[in-house]
Order: structure tokens, then sequence, then C-alpha cells
């Protein structure tokens, strides 16, 4: 087996703000595993704010022995083995993970989706995300978006009522809500999610900071609507410590260290009652479709990277009534 690797930086259309930080590109992680005659893809999309970087990245790889990678692929060794090697850096183990799903499928003859035992029939609608900006540059993004059937909105300053009065001149569709950690007050996050409610809000990520469970609890006992741990839950040990604080959490592949940990988070959130969205963070279709394999298990998507970025080096997937479409191709289905 042969693992190559090279830098790219993936553009976004738009300025990307949440609360406290803001990007228009994304440094990424192009992964390659050669076996066989087969080529498995993968990918790790490494925001800023999450640490990793170009270097880091390239410096695990460095510490990789792909000799160890045996077919077939055991993932409980592998990402055992991956943890070995460093602490942390889920988003380039991220990428290694995704490679050998795409190249088991390959070998297989068979698509991710039916490795992980998911039903397309089953996929939900994925959200569209606009970041913080003026009232009349968040509904011109809201004209401009493509055909999709739930708008996520980044709130967490002290002008949310405006920006979702603002989408609301322009659009009647159901909302998704990620605080990103930007509400500090109990009382007045409680009166602002109750107003959310009325204005057809169906979840909120991560409200408070993820360093103040009480809060979020005191939050999810009273809300109307499902509060959902984000930055709080990364990898599998995090989702029981969810349990009680939250009424669901956000799966990431760049945070649960790729596909294998994050179909453990599933089965342990379904084992807790723990209501689940799988999202992503700015990513191409290589890592989009990793997640959508995933996605049919879950109660919500966020999966919206190949519509907010402009140099995808892959192929668009297919995507019709706001979802994307799984297909029978062999691995991730992805082409170039």
């Amino acid at each position: 087996m042969k693992l190559t690797y090279t830098t790219y930086q993936l553009q976004l259309k738009n300025r990307f703000t949440i609360a406290n930080y803001s990007r228009t590109a994304t440094p990424l992680m192009l992964v390659q595993l050669n076996y066989e005659g087969y080529t498995g893809y993968g990918e790790a999309s490494m925001v800023p704010y999450m640490g990793e970087s170009w270097a880091s990245a390239t410096s695990f790889l460095q510490k990789v022995d792909v000799s160890r990678f045996i077919y077939p692929f055991n993932y409980a060794e592998i990402i055992n083995y991956l943890d070995s090697l460093a602490p942390g850096n889920p988003a380039i183990k991220a990428a290694i993970d995704i490679a050998l799903h795409d190249l088991d499928g390959k070998l297989q003859q068979k698509p991710c989706w039916q490795l992980l035992g998911s039903n397309p029939a089953l996929m939900p609608v994925t959200s569209y995300t606009v970041g913080m900006d003026t009232p009349e540059i968040l509904a011109q993004k809201v004209k401009e978006a493509p055909n999709v059937s739930v708008i996520k909105v980044k709130l967490g300053s002290d002008d949310d009522r405006k920006i979702i009065n603002a989408i609301r001149t322009v659009t009647d569709l159901p909302l998704y809500v990620d605080a990103n950690q930007g509400w500090t007050n109990r009382e007045q996050s409680l009166d602002l999610i109750c107003w959310l409610h009325e204005q057809g809000v169906q979840l909120i990520e991560q409200p408070m900071l993820k360093t103040d469970p009480d809060s979020n609890a005191w939050l999810t006992e009273r809300s109307p609507i499902p509060i959902l741990g984000d930055e709080s839950v990364r990898r599998l040990a995090d989702v029981h410590k969810a349990h009680g604080v939250y009424h669901g959490i956000n799966i990431k592949l760049m945070k649960s260290a790729g596909m294998y940990e994050a179909r453990q988070m599933i089965i342990k959130a379904r084992e807790l009652k723990i209501k689940i969205l799988i999202g992503s963070m700015s990513e191409t279709s290589c890592a989009t479709l990793a997640a959508a394999a995933l996605a049919p298990q879950c109660d919500w998507t966020d999966l919206d990277g190949p519509l907010l970025t402009s140099n995808n080096p892959f192929a668009m997937p297919a995507f019709a009534d706001g979802k994307w479409v799984l297909n029978d191709n062999a691995g991730l289905g992805l082409t170039m």
C-alpha cells in the first residue's frame, strides 16, 4: 500500500463569519491510498480554530506506517494505532479513515453506504448555511441559495433577532441555528429561544460555552427547540457526557477522526436516545460523500460544503429535492 498527499486551499464563495471568527478559505490535506490497483480518496478539512494545519498534518502523515493497514481493514485497530502516534489531529486521521473506506468499497465493489448499513431512501434534507453579515447581504445570500429545503443561520451576537428578521423577509423555509457558544446569559438565551421557536427554528447548536454543561443543560430542560452539542462533542467518549446536557449531538467526521468512529457515535447516541445531526466543516465532495454515507442513520443533515465553495476539485455529487443522492458506485461514489 502507498500513501500520498497534497495540500489544497478550498475557497469559499462568500466570507464566512461565525461568533468570534471569520474566513474566506479553508486549508485541506487531500490523501490517496493506493492498493492492488485501486485508489482510496480522503480529505482533512482544517479550519484554523480547530488547531490543525498543513504543517501538523504533514508531520502526522510522516509517522504513519501504511504496512499496518492489512486488508480486510480492522478499523478499530487502525484508529487505535493512529491515536497512539499522536493525540488530537482528528481531521488528518479522518482523511486516512475516509480513504480506507473508499478503498474498502472499491475492493468489495460495494458503495460505502451499503458497507455501513445505511438506507439511501432515508436521506434527510441538508441545510444550507449562511454566516453572519449585514441584513441586506444576508437576504441576498438566501435569495441566491440553491434548491435547498432548510437554511442554517449563524447566531451568537447582539444582532441575532435582526439576522432572523432579515432572513424572514425573503424566505419562510425552516431554519436551523448555530450559536457557536456565543450566548452567555441563561435567561436571555431562553427568551431568545422561545422567540426563535415562533420564527420556525427547528434546532439550535451549542448555545453556550462547551465548558459550561450546567447552563447548556438548564436550557435543554426548558427549551421548546432541540438543543444540540457541537464543540462539546468531538469523539466517542464525548457522547455519554452529552447525555442529560443536550437533546442531540452534531457528529462531524473532522471531529470524530473519520467514518468508523462516527458510526460508533451514532450507535451510542441511539442507545442513549440522543438525537443526531451529521454536520461538516468546509469540505469538498470527498468528505461530503463520506458523511452522506452515514446521513440516513441520522435525524438531521448539515452537509453543504460543495454548495458553499468555488473550487471543489471533484465533481458535484447528485443533489435533488434538498438532499444528496447516494449512488451505487463502489466506495464513496466520488467522480473527478
